[in-house]
């Protein structure tokens, strides 16, 4: 709608995660670099962590666009599943024509299809978003799949990505051989003001026919930056409503008094996003006492699933 008015090419604030919008942070810059070594060198485990909206999957589509027809990668984001499903969502995700059976015949057949991958010198690359959802069972079949390995290498490189909920996990004493395994651990935090300001800046740049970029007004950012925290997600939603603030009034440029507008806008969207999110809670919670877990309720209203023996019995009610 405002596009035009503002001579983009498209709208700079979507939420979706377009790596050509990738803004190069010291945070983020260092979060890539970190994730393009690991899964290059081989070196089995990487957890990257960090709140909602943080940037964690724009970072992994900017992985993705860096990696070349060597790699083949696997991305899962129903992490709702048992340990069983998991394989099969791997196998069909590769493509892989497969027998139903037991999740050792799964497998066997996904430890050939990696022998397969690795005498053609592919590297087969597991990604896993919304990885705080997996059980602990879960996460210790995927310890168990970078057993598969030969004499000198691993045959699947696994990336984990998930909210701060999975740093927490990962301490549980069950997940001990799980955490020795992790080559690297990084936590996205948000941006600083100042990054807040490039970030914005980055993005109308990349959108802009034009090149301009001073459509925000200096004292915008206080607002912006008081709203968002650095999260590059918020920051996309007050933007995007500054935007079109300026465009039904006609404005080029986005003030302090449009700013604290579109804040508001957001706050309203934002509080309508998350009636619709619902928290799952099992049906055992009178484990919650011997539960070594016991999640709570997430303070960000996401969806989040005990597991088998869990939990947030103080907070159902």
């Amino acid at each position: 709608m405002y596009t035009q008015f503002y001579g983009f090419k498209e709208k700079p604030f979507n939420n979706s995660p377009d790596p050509k919008f990738f803004y190069p942070s010291p945070k983020h810059a260092e979060a890539l670099d970190r994730l393009l070594y690991a899964v290059t060198e081989r070196k089995g485990f990487v957890v990257i962590t960090g709140e909602i909206g943080a940037g964690k999957t724009t970072v992994c589509r900017a992985l993705l666009n860096k990696l070349d027809e060597n790699n083949d990668i696997c991305l899962i984001t129903n992490t709702h599943l048992n340990a069983k499903e998991l394989i099969i969502a791997i196998l069909e995700d590769m493509s892989v024509p497969y027998k139903s059976g037991t999740k050792i015949k799964l497998l066997s057949q996904l430890n050939d299809f990696l022998l397969t991958k690795m005498e053609e010198k592919k590297n087969v690359i597991l990604i896993v978003d919304e990885a705080q959802n997996l059980t602990p069972s879960v996460l210790e079949e995927i310890r168990m799949l970078s057993n598969l390995e030969t004499d000198t290498e691993k045959l699947l490189q696994i990336v984990l990505m998930g909210q701060p909920q999975l740093k927490e996990k990962l301490k549980l004493r069950e997940l001990e051989q799980f955490r020795q395994r992790i080559a690297i651990h990084y936590h996205l935090y948000p941006l600083t003001k100042d990054e807040t300001r490039g970030y914005v800046h980055h993005r109308i740049s990349v959108a802009s026919q034009n090149g301009t970029l001073e459509i925000f007004e200096p004292d915008s950012f206080d607002i912006l930056y008081q709203f968002s925290k650095g999260t590059p997600r918020l920051i996309n939603y007050a933007c995007d409503n500054a935007l079109l603030t300026g465009f039904v009034y006609e404005k080029k440029k986005i003030t302090k008094a449009m700013m604290l507008e579109a804040v508001n806008e957001s706050l309203l969207k934002l509080r309508e996003l998350s009636d619709d999110i619902k928290t799952l809670c099992c049906d055992q919670c009178q484990d919650f006492a011997n539960c070594p877990t016991r999640w709570h309720r997430g303070e960000k209203g996401e969806e989040q699933i005990c597991c088998e023996k869990c939990s947030k019995y103080f907070s159902c009610h």
